[in-house]
């Protein structure tokens, strides 16, 4: 393929589906309804692919736009060079030598870490320790960072819990240093990384190439939303999964500049002795939270729709709806689970905070 220098190992294909990943809920892109003749309007976009942190990125651009190709390999660049950065699985990477060293002395980071940690340490304040980054000793207890996974005894929850959390990490802004207070703490970005990185390719396309309709997407979890991709300016149409059945579509969501985050634990799970364990774990008790099937988040930007998915998965119903309460620029879709605060079984599976009828449709209906 002649003049697409080596996206040989990239992929370049036709729009129409999302990639796959873990702990998400994204389906695909759904087509514009039909006009009053019944036909579906035509839809004209291409797709740029790449592999990076552990899921495929999607760059869904205009297939006419004449700087498509420069726009995507620059945000595809972006992104890789950020995980580069972010990953936990490289011994090379700035988060594995902060793991390392951070405890010894302040460790100074790229601009673009620092900001990824400065707001993760925000998203803990808000969400009162729901949504922590330093936990990733208690994921290595659970087995869910390289397995084997299982349940670790009350000695070791207790334990990692005592060598994890962001009250324990300083943050220095003004010489970008990160310090560990504790011994053994260990960041895992993997709640906001990927949002954060979409973020990014996202300022890349807008700001260097002067992009205005374009998704970035990452796995089956996050994605942001340039513009819309309909003539009536309405947004991007995304299905929503069923994490009980993730071939059946419970929702459309509508988007424009605005990102979507979604956690669920259907595909990250392990059993044991007749239970289920998801991969989603509370920082303040050690344990799975077991309380929601699946949580979709808008929010104006992709790191916030992506750690807040998570902390909402955490929080549970009732908090969730006390901090979109408080925050109307942020939107949530969840999806309980039978006995949710009460619920009946003939009660609404579904519970929608701060979305209105022209963000989102329910399938069937």
């Amino acid at each position: 393929m002649s003049g697409f220098a080596d996206w040989s190992r990239r992929s370049f294909l036709s729009a129409r589906g999302l990639g796959a990943a873990a702990g998400g809920m994204l389906g695909r892109l759904m087509p514009d309804r039909a006009d009053s003749s019944g036909r579906e309007p035509l839809r004209l976009e291409v797709c740029f692919a790449r592999r990076a942190m552990a899921c495929e990125f999607n760059v869904f651009l205009p297939a006419l736009a004449s700087r498509n190709m420069p726009a995507a390999e620059a945000a595809l660049d972006e992104i890789q060079s950020l995980e580069a950065l972010l990953t936990v699985y490289s011994a090379d990477s700035v988060i594995s030598y902060v793991n390392q060293h951070a405890f010894e002395g302040p460790v100074r980071v790229d601009d673009r870490v620092f900001r990824v940690l400065a707001r993760a340490a925000e998203l803990h304040r808000l969400t009162d320790g729901a949504f922590d980054i330093a936990g990733g000793t208690l994921l290595k207890a659970w087995g869910f960072h390289k397995g084997p996974c299982r349940v670790p005894t009350e000695p070791e929850i207790a334990a990692a819990l005592a060598r994890g959390g962001m009250g324990q990490v300083d943050l220095d802004s003004h010489n970008r240093t990160v310090r560990y207070r504790v011994q053994g703490i260990e960041i895992n970005l993997g709640a906001i990384g990927k949002g954060y990185a979409i973020d990014r390719a996202a300022a890349l396309l807008r700001d260097d190439f002067g992009i205005e309709s374009a998704l970035v997407q990452g796995g089956l979890s996050s994605m942001y939303a340039m513009g819309s991709s309909s003539e009536d300016g309405t947004g991007w149409r995304v299905g929503i999964q069923d994490p009980a059945a993730p071939d059946r579509s419970l929702a459309t969501i509508r988007l424009r500049d605005r990102a979507l985050g979604t956690s669920a634990a259907n595909r990250q799970y392990f059993e044991a002795q007749g239970r289920h364990y998801g991969h989603i774990l509370d920082p303040r008790t050690g344990r799975p939270a077991d309380e929601l099937e699946g949580v979709s988040v808008l929010a104006p930007d992709a790191a916030s729709a992506d750690a807040l998915s998570t902390a909402f998965f955490v929080m549970g119903l009732d908090r969730t709806r006390d901090f979109c309460h408080n925050h109307p620029e942020i939107a949530a879709l969840l999806v309980l689970r039978p006995g949710t605060s009460g619920r009946a079984s003939a009660a609404p599976r579904i519970v929608t905070f701060n979305l209105t009828k022209k963000d989102y449709e329910l399938a069937g209906r």
